[in-house]
């Protein structure tokens, strides 16, 4: 593969990441960042923006990748790819070993405990390094199938936001390739030759996320854009044509039809 083209599209996705920060301005001068790393494309990807913004773009941040390793989950991540991305960026990766107890009791399902444990650890981590953000690599795709989900199960409008304040504000969790879409990182990965990230997690292989990435596919059939459109639906929002707002409704329509008790759960937004 031409080194052109590898340059060409991670300039592109760098652009659309600084066309983002433009408008939401998800990071700052001397933010001190926290990268959760788990070692798949969109962590990959996400790697290199910011070795991107921080070398050539001139953004003066201090980056920190973080990779929570659970000891007791069946995951083979290839660290030398992660380890070459940080020496040439100069990046320090810091590994966190955990065991999570997966109580068969519980009432939330095992994707759901793995990711909320993940989750403190980074919380955690990044009090402890002293840095005021945390990166995720979630994509377009990935607020679209949280969007259908919480629709879907919960029966809530609500997906994941660019940014989201913390612990009254002692932290943000920010999201860089929000704007990207997984087609776009899934070219990116092919000419890159990012390893396969393999999962071995027993608990993985049908997921209510893989539920609604499906879902997405039949509604692409129908209209290619579809994915795209219910993206944007999401700041398109006409609360004049839609059911009035308010406890009135909700009680009256919970009468009607009582909300159901097994809507929990059981699937997690990875550290990507």
């Amino acid at each position: 593969m031409k080194i052109k083209n590898l340059n060409n599209a991670l300039s592109l996705i760098v652009y659309k990441v600084q066309k983002a920060q433009k408008v939401h301005g998800f990071f700052s001068e001397g933010d001190k960042i926290l990268m959760g790393v788990s070692g798949g494309k969109d962590s990959l990807l996400l790697l290199e923006v910011f070795g991107e913004l921080c070398s050539k773009r001139k953004y003066n941040l201090e980056v920190t990748p973080v990779h929570i390793k659970i000891k007791n989950i069946g995951y083979n991540i290839n660290f030398d790819a992660i380890h070459q991305i940080c020496d040439h960026y100069h990046f320090k990766l810091k590994i966190i070993e955990a065991d999570i107890d997966f109580d068969p009791d519980h009432k939330k399902g095992p994707c759901f405990v793995c990711s909320w444990h993940r989750r403190k650890l980074l919380y955690a981590t990044a009090r402890e390094l002293g840095c005021n953000k945390i990166a995720l690599g979630h994509h377009m795709d990935d607020a679209v199938q949280t969007l259908l989900m919480n629709m879907i199960y919960h029966g809530s409008i609500s997906s994941m936001p660019v940014s989201l304040s913390m612990f009254q504000g002692e932290l943000e969790i920010i999201r860089p390739l929000l704007f990207v879409s997984e087609k776009e990182i899934i070219e990116y990965k092919n000419i890159r030759n990012f390893p396969e990230l393999i999962k071995d997690c027993p608990y993985g292989s049908d997921t209510k996320r893989n539920t609604m990435k499906e879902l997405i596919e039949v509604f692409e059939k129908i209209n290619p854009s579809a994915g795209l459109n219910i993206f944007r639906s999401m700041s398109k929002i006409f609360p004049a044509y839609l059911p009035e707002r308010g406890k009135g409704i909700i009680e009256g329509l919970n009468e009607i039809h009582p909300p159901k008790s097994n809507a929990g759960p059981n699937d997690c937004e990875a550290e990507n």
